[in-house]
């Protein structure tokens, strides 16, 4: 499978003020969150079970159940944590057993899992104590493998929506579309390889990647804007001068648009 270097390592970085709170907040918008953030590739999904010794799997930040379905698709059976009670009943409805809880205060009560997997998530976690979690509750070779889509937009489009944050959220924290995104991921899976090294009991992080890409009317990818980065706070006037402008973008591309993703795993088996 293609691999990206794990880099050199650096000291995790403290969490910034209301960090948490963001990280908590998607709830809110459980139900668009579950109908309009994209999938993951099977091809990542069936990599990560070939990868670990068996079928059990804990899925953390498992949201509304997005990649817990696709491992219980896969013939795992999945447990999925979650801090946000919304969340978690709405991944409940689709089937999947869920306890709500913050990995770092969750008691595994002698558990143990053959991969602990993360969609989209392992960024809202202390990368330190959550990798020591996951050590505790894998078995022996058991995988800790956390993954995320990283938004790999046409050149066009990427620069018309940094131009529109830019103009409509000018303090937003990153503008994901200033650069290209693999760029600003590139910190978050420092982050986590260097997480994992800290807590010990696991063999050297790899990165493992594959491309793959969707093609989105407009009014489907306004439906996913406010579930990124905490969108969803921003003041309602605010929100629709930001929808407004990314929906004018779209609209001159046609009405439509291919968003290509690169979904990188950030991956380390556990040793015995």
């Amino acid at each position: 499978m293609p691999t990206i270097p794990a880099g050199t390592r650096h000291p995790p970085d403290p969490q910034p003020p209301g960090f948490r709170q963001v990280a908590r907040s998607f709830g809110a918008e459980a139900g668009r969150y579950d109908r309009a953030r994209p999938t993951y590739p099977d091809e990542l999904v069936a990599a990560i079970v070939a990868a670990s010794p068996g079928h059990d799997v804990l899925d953390v930040g498992c949201g509304t159940g997005i990649s817990s379905r696709q491992f219980q698709a896969a013939g795992c059976h999945v447990l999925g944590l979650d801090p946000d009670a919304r969340m978690a009943e709405v991944a409940r409805r689709s089937g999947i057993d869920v306890e709500v809880s913050a990995i770092e205060e969750w008691d595994p009560a002698g558990r143990v899992f053959d991969a602990v997997v993360a969609g989209q998530s392992w960024h809202w976690v202390d990368p330190v104590v959550a990798a020591a979690k996951a050590a505790q509750a894998l078995r022996p070779a058991g995988r800790l493998a956390p993954f995320w889509n990283v938004f790999q937009p046409p050149a066009d489009i990427a620069a018309a929506f940094a131009a529109v944050y830019d103009r409509a959220v000018p303090d937003i924290p990153v503008n994901l579309w200033a650069r290209p995104a693999l760029d600003a991921y590139a910190g978050v899976f420092r982050k986590v390889s260097e997480g994992i090294r800290e807590a010990e009991g696991f063999a050297e992080p790899e990165q493992w990647r594959f491309d793959w890409e969707r093609t989105y009317t407009r009014d489907e990818w306004l439906d996913q804007v406010p579930t990124q980065g905490g969108q969803h706070r921003l003041p309602p006037a605010q929100l629709a001068d930001l929808l407004s402008g990314i929906g004018a973008v779209i609209d001159a591309a046609g009405g439509r648009f291919t968003m290509g993703y690169a979904a990188v795993v950030v991956t380390a088996q556990r040793q015995s």
